[in-house]
């Protein structure tokens, strides 16, 4: 076996170091160092450990094997070093603390990565924004940082890093200042709205963020715009055990009395939104609105404005205490409690609604006519009290959505531009979600994670094999998995999970049911999908098919429960909810609810006046379309946070969790990628501008590849760490930035390139003039060949004019040598006639003469093509006629000779048929004759049976006769030997008789004698009795003796009174029965069970 240690995958740790101990067909046993258990698993999941596993690395490709248990290895050593940074090639793995680490983050360790080429300085957040700068600005191409990752793996912190870095890159006066200031100061503002307290994380975004910082031409910063995606809406009226809704609303609920009396607030117990969550974090909610302001005020919000975001923020909650409850009529439906009638005051007066209109909105159900009276006419439909709160919701989700909604507007209003060169984009949004019930909300999220990386495989996979192959590098291929039917499965137009979901949405009687079957009808054979009940784990497989779906995404199959999805996707409010909004006598509130465009004029027609259905997943779809579009032409740049537990506690590492995380990021087949690829490079010209300011006019003056190569050599470096491409130069992981330090070093090191590349330079010239001379002779001797090559094209030439000029001839004999060759043929045939042999063979001589003197002729003297065909036409026309002669007399004398035959053979056939007369008639005769003697011999056998009948006859009366007398001798000895046996019977009674009153009278006189008495006597006369009787088969004797019950003896008893003998016969018989009854049974079982 192999002594090197190996990585086994274990699925509390990710992978545990083990030897291997046994080989198998298709699998490998690994021992643990550890101890424990062996592992078995297949080849492709045991991977080589480093030879120090101790030691770490800042780029997990400086490894020696490329594989994910070095990679979680490292990440794991680094971890316990405090080390939460790591690059796999240009992409950044950062580990979420889960502590505050402020020296990580203070303006003097921004100040060292400025200007660094990546791998330089240790792997840091600043380091990966810095190059994503420069990069924009030496390649004239606006960047993106793709921030993922899960909830509580630190994606927020990460965003504000790098804002907080891009901003304090530069800053030109009084106006930029403000803009970048403003940058990094709104994301408080955002986060008290968007995000909330989860079970994973206490600042958990709820949203996406696309924030997009623009710089002019010369580098600066000169504004800002930021684009939101999905807002978690159920969050706002409904939370999970130990989570909590946005932060706004506890924020203010824990705010000074000043602001508290304006909205008529209370404690975050008093509301119904709130009472389901935790509310134990008083100090942190008062900081909370401390910050919210701060952030406000930098964004440039006027008291009007915060007090208008507040007051709708109270409305929500006011609005979340209204209770319903059923009216007491015949016609059913809800009215407000009697309790919550100040809360609808409260809340009628903070939207400036009328409290009687608010009360009709939230009880009655606006719907129109479509027969019956006026067509179009608007009726009033009453709600049941779970209705009517169901409405209720509805509209706080809608108020709050809008209102987030505007919240982004105003930030994009605080940092405008007008100029705009390039910007840097910073995408945060949700990773990759499963959990035990996964709904709408982690379908988008994960459709959404679908499309990311498909840019991630495009980027970092598709576009780097592409470039490789383009510049002719020769590096091998990476296998990856390409989600395009995961994406069509949810996108693709009529036959996508989201159109279904809205064309069920749009029906009058829209079913959950309904939607879910048509998803697994549609896509019955579709490899992503299947049901739950063919989910891994046991919890989904009691799940019917119309109750959900499994989706096979690229980090792992999920199973979405679509009991929601209707509900969710539906993103409209009932008619008379969202008309009583537009009709506020408040602006605010009016603004957050706009006309919306009706439907189409055909609409119209059918149905009125309609507002367009809004779906939730074609919001997204959309917005995520044009995240896309904006995401494509700008060179993208990724950063996957990771979490080392579920419980975010400080020094806590889970293997497993950290590998699935890394594994649905997909930094496994970066891996493979980069251990034969060249993630860093550069143009030649792009080379030549950044370091020729750095060498003497000597070296500046060179062509742009001859520099780039001249700089290679004198450096040193080793051939394997880079490539020359058709138009850049590739280096391997982290040997740009080794090249970038040696050239940036001391003076004396330059004087040492200068001399290497002067001894290069002279040593090029030198292989030139080499070069030019061996030339030179290469040319004498290409001159030499083509005065010799002349000579041969001439002679080939006159060659082709030769015989261009003689091909007629050349052509003619062949056709001449055809004809000779059948004249040939033909004289075989002519060996065949017998009869006119000599008649033929004189006209075949004429003509073979003529034959003769045409190519004669030919060979002598030139011949026109005319002549040669003329003459070819008359010999080829005599040839086949004289060979059409000899075959017509080779068929006349066969025709004689079959005639002949024919002839002898008739007289063969008479001679035959005359015999056959002849036999015909001697054979009749012979048969009458036989007739004759078979009718004599039929009469003489005919009389012999006749005779044998009659003496059969006789022979069966006499046996009759027989019978019958032995049957009356038969019966006269059967009747006396019936009267014999009864004589015999009735003796025998009455001795037995006669014995037992003997018997009786005895033991009446003297009982304890014949207790005394020797048994002897008695059991030998009853020997003698038994002798003297008949045999049992003829009269059977009773007897009254009572056996003892054998079927409870021992086997080992029964064989010793066998074996010894007893005076009981019965007893010893009944004993023998016994024995060999369970001794048959006994072998009966032994052959059962051989």
């Amino acid at each position: 076996m192999d002594e090197r240690d190996v990585w086994a995958p274990d699925a509390e740790h990710g992978y545990v170091q083990g030897k291997v101990i046994d080989v198998g067909t298709h699998t490998l046993t690994v021992q643990p160092l550890s101890g424990g258990k062996t592992i078995s698993a297949s080849y492709d999941r045991i991977f080589p450990c480093e030879d120090d596993i101790g030691k770490d690395y800042d780029d997990n490709c400086g490894l020696m094997y490329l594989n994910e248990g070095n990679l979680l290895n490292n990440l794991k050593v680094r971890f316990a070093k405090d080390v939460f940074y790591t690059y796999v090639a240009n992409i950044l793995v950062a580990i979420n603390p889960c502590k505050p680490v402020p020296q990580l983050y203070d303006p003097e360790v921004m100040k060292t990565y400025r200007g660094k080429s990546l791998g330089i300085m240790p792997p840091h957040v600043f380091a990966l924004a810095d190059k994503t700068f420069r990069d924009m600005r030496t390649q004239c191409q606006s960047q993106s940082i793709i921030v993922s990752g899960e909830s509580g793996a630190g994606k927020t912190e990460t965003t504000k890093y790098i804002i907080r870095y891009l901003t304090s890159l530069t800053s030109s006066g009084t106006n930029a200042s403000k803009i970048e200031t403003r940058l990094v100061e709104s994301n408080p503002f955002l986060e008290s709205f968007g995000n909330a307290k989860t079970t994973r994380n206490n600042n958990s975004s709820r949203f996406g963020k696309f924030m997009e910082i623009h710089f002019c031409k010369k580098g600066n910063v000169s504004g800002g715009f930021v684009s939101h995606y999905l807002l978690e809406k159920s969050r706002i009226v409904s939370q999970s055990n130990e989570e909590r809704n946005y932060h706004a609303f506890y924020r203010l609920t824990r705010a000074p009395e000043s602001w508290r009396k304006k909205f008529d607030l209370q404690g975050p117990e008093h509301y119904s939104y709130l009472k389901g969550s935790s509310l134990s974090d008083v100090h942190r909610d008062t900081e909370g609105f401390e910050s919210l302001l701060k952030s406000m005020d930098c964004v440039g919000l006027s008291e009007q404005a915060k007090e208008n975001v507040f007051r709708v923020v109270a409305g929500v909650l006011h609005l979340g205490n209204i209770n319903f409850e059923a009216k007491e009529s015949t016609r059913g439906g809800s009215v407000i409690s009697e309790d919550s009638m100040n809360e609808l005051n409260i809340t009628s007066k903070l939207f400036n609604l009328e409290p009687d209109a608010l009360i009709e909105a939230l009880t009655t159900r606006v719907m129109m006519t479509k027969g019956g009276g006026v067509k179009g006419t608007v009726i009033g439909v009453p709600l049941k009290p779970e209705q009517a709160a169901n409405g209720r919701d509805a509209l706080a989700k809608a108020i709050y959505s809008n209102l987030f909604d505007h919240i982004v507007h105003l930030v994009n209003e605080c940092f405008p531009f007008t100029e705009s060169s390039n910007y840097i984009g910073v995408l945060d949004i949700a990773g990759f979600e499963y959990f035990k019930h996964n709904s709408f909300e982690q379908f988008c999220i994960n459709y959404c994670n679908e499309k990311l990386q498909q840019l991630f495989n495009d980027r970092i996979i598709k576009q780097e094999q592409g470039l490789y192959e383009a510049e002719g590098l020769g590096v091998k291929f990476v296998e990856y998995v390409d989600n395009q039917d995961c994406i069509d499965l949810i996108e693709a137009k009529k036959s996508g999970i989201l159109d279904l979901l809205d064309e069920e949405c749009r029906l009058p009687s829209a079913s959950v049911d309904h939607f879910t079957t048509a998803v697994h009808s549609t896509h019955k054979d579709h490899f992503r999908l299947s049901s739950p009940r063919r989910a891994k784990l046991a919890f989904y497989k009691g799940l019917r098919d119309s109750e959900g779906f499994v989706v096979r995404h690229y980090a792992g199959a999920v199973c979405y429960e679509t009991g929601l999805f209707l509900d969710k996707n539906n993103n409209s409010l009932h008619d008379n909810l969202e008309m009583l909004m537009q009709q506020s006598e408040d602006d605010f509130v009016m603004k957050l609810f706009p006309m919306k465009k009706l439907a189409s004029e055909s609409s119209s027609k059918k149905g009125g006046k309609k507002l367009m259905f809004n779906s939730l997943g074609a919001k997204f779809k959309t917005q995520l379309s044009a995240l896309l579009e904006k995401l494509e032409p700008t060179g993208a740049s990724f950063i996957r946070c990771l979490k080392t537990n579920f419980k975010i506690e400080p020094g806590v590492f889970n293997g497993g969790q950290v590998l699935s995380q890394l594994q649905c990021a997909g930094m496994v087949t970066v891996l493979g990628m980069m251990q034969g690829g060249f993630p860093s490079r550069t143009g030649f010209q792009s080379l030549y501008d950044m370091y020729k300011d750095f060498l003497p006019a000597k070296l500046a003056s060179l062509e742009p590849r001859t520099f780039c190569q001249a700089l290679f050599m004198a450096l040193g470096l080793d051939a394997n760490d880079f490539k020359f491409g058709m138009t850049k130069v590739f280096f391997r992981p982290g040997k740009f930035a080794e090249f970038d330090q040696i050239i940036k070093s001391d003076p004396e090191n330059v004087k040492v390139l200068v001399s290497r590349v002067s001894g290069w330079l002279n040593g090029k010239r030198w292989r030139r003039s080499q070069w030019g001379v061996l030339s030179c002779i290469k040319l004498s001797r290409k001159i030499q060949y083509r005065l010799t090559s002349r000579i041969i094209l001439q002679s080939l030439a006159r060659g082709f004019i030769t015989r261009r000029r003689n091909l007629p001839r050349v052509k003619g004999f062949s056709k001449f040598q055809l004809l000779q060759q059948q004249l040939s043929n033909l004289k075989d045939l002519l060996a065949k006639l017998d009869k006119y042999r000599e008649s033929q063979e004189g006209k075949f001589k004429e003509l073979k003469d003529r034959l003769d003197s045409m190519i004669t002729k030919m060979r002598a003297q030139p011949v026109t093509q005319d002549e040669i065909d003329t003459k070819y036409r008359e010999l080829s026309t005599a040839v086949d006629a004289i060979a059409s002669e000899i075959t017509a007399t080779i068929q006349k004398e066969a025709d004689e000779a079959e005639k002949e035959r024919l002839r002898v053979i008739q007289e063969e056939l008479e001679r035959e048929r005359k015999q056959k007369e002849e036999e015909e008639r001697k054979r009749k005769q012979e048969e009458e004759e036989r007739k004759e003697r078979e009718r004599l011999l039929f009469e003489m056998e005919e009389r012999r049976k006749l005779e044998e009948e009659e003496a059969r006859k006789r022979e069966v009366e006499e046996k009759k006769r027989q019978a019958e007398e032995e049957e009356r001798d038969r019966a006269e000895r059967q009747r006396r030997a019936e009267e014999e046996a009864k004589r015999l019977a009735a003796e025998e009674q009455e001795r037995r008789d006669r014995e037992l009153a003997e018997r009786l009278a005895q033991d009446a006189a003297k009982p304890q004698d014949v207790l005394e008495k020797d048994p002897e006597p008695a059991a030998e006369t009853s020997r003698i009795a038994r002798t003297a009787l008949p045999s049992a088969s003829s009269a059977p004797v009773a007897t009254d003796k009572k056996l003892p019950d054998l079927s409870k003896w021992k086997y080992e008893k029964l064989k010793e009174v066998i074996s010894s003998g007893t005076d009981d016969v019965e007893l010893l018989a009944a004993c023998r029965d016994e024995f060999h009854r369970r001794l048959k049974v006994y072998h009966a079982w032994k052959v059962k069970n051989k």
